[in-house]
């Protein structure tokens, strides 16, 4: 195997990578990355802007002779360097996919040197002015994400969870909209009598027909992409997010819709509840819902 270089270390936008220790930082936090991602991550970074095939990767991290199943090993590492730097293969900040070739690394990446005083990742700003220093980049791409990430959770914020688990809940939630855009339609009369003592009742109401029947297709469409494993509809899900989010926190009002038939108490107890709603999608989806399950795909071997 290629030996890394002793004390090597990289930087990238808020990241550093310690070839030498085998440690990936985020603005002086430690970020758990096991060996063989990070070995990939180091390859990477050591061809920043350049095709790394896989091919290569494989060679790199198994030795000729051993029985492992490169592609999904060569998958499955660069997946864990995304998620520990809150990549995503659709819209990528770091790795990119070149299709059926392999990887490249796409950021800027910064050489340096081995710092005298450990306790800081960061050299001071006089350092980086020194002749032959590389000028630090402005890092407003990952700034944005490091917001995100301390707003909602990232993949590695969240527990392991049955496969089984993770899916139904995901495909029951996407039931439970469909029975409310269906159900609301199906009672209009009894709706638009609620809606009258309101004022703008008859915008209300269209409100109401326009974004059920546009959502509609739309929870068709994460229902059928989650259950036949649609390829990228993780990365999918995540682009329409934001959409769903707005759309969703309207329609966790849904319960009002039954006052004629329960009290207002409960109707703002499942209110609350639903609120929550999107960002349980959300979590889900990053748990795995959608994916392959692996260890009931897996040959026996």
């Amino acid at each position: 195997m290629t030996e890394l270089q002793p004390a090597r270390r990289y930087r990238f936008g808020a990241f550093e990578a310690d070839a030498a220790t085998g440690e990936l930082r985020r603005q002086g936090m430690r970020i758990k990355l096991n060996a063989q991602p990070f070995q990939v991550l180091v390859m990477l970074l050591e061809r920043p802007g350049e095709l790394l095939t896989r091919e290569e990767i494989s060679r790199e991290l198994w030795p000729e002779g051993t029985f492992v199943d490169e592609e999904h090993g060569v998958n499955s590492a660069v997946n864990r360097i995304r998620e520990a730097l809150g990549d995503t293969a659709a819209n990528p900040r770091f790795v990119e996919t070149l299709a059926r070739r392999g990887y490249r690394f796409v950021a800027p990446v910064e050489h340096i040197g081995p710092i005298e005083n450990p306790a800081s990742s960061f050299p001071s700003p006089a350092s980086t002015g020194k002749a032959g220093a590389t000028p630090e980049l402005p890092a407003n791409p990952p700034a944005q994400a490091t917001l995100l990430d301390r707003i909602l959770a990232s993949p590695r914020d969240l527990p392991k969870a049955s496969y089984s688990v993770v899916q139904t809940l995901f495909v029951l939630l996407q039931c439970m909209y469909l029975g409310f855009y269906v159900g609301a339609l199906a009672n209009l009369a009894e709706i638009e009598d609620l809606f009258t003592p309101m004022p703008r009742a008859t915008h209300t109401l269209n409100v109401l027909i326009v974004t059920a029947a546009i959502l509609i297709p739309v929870r068709a469409f994460v229902l059928c992409a989650v259950l036949f494993h649609a390829p990228g509809v993780r990365e999918k899900f995540l682009k329409i997010w934001p959409f769903l989010l707005v759309a969703d926190v309207l329609w966790a009002l849904a319960p009002f819709l039954l006052l004629h038939h329960i009290d207002f108490g409960l109707a703002l107890a499942c209110t609350t509840l639903l609120v929550y709603s999107p960002f349980a999608q959300r979590s889900l989806i990053l748990m795995g819902a959608g994916q392959v399950d692996r260890e009931a795909a897996a040959p026996v071997r």
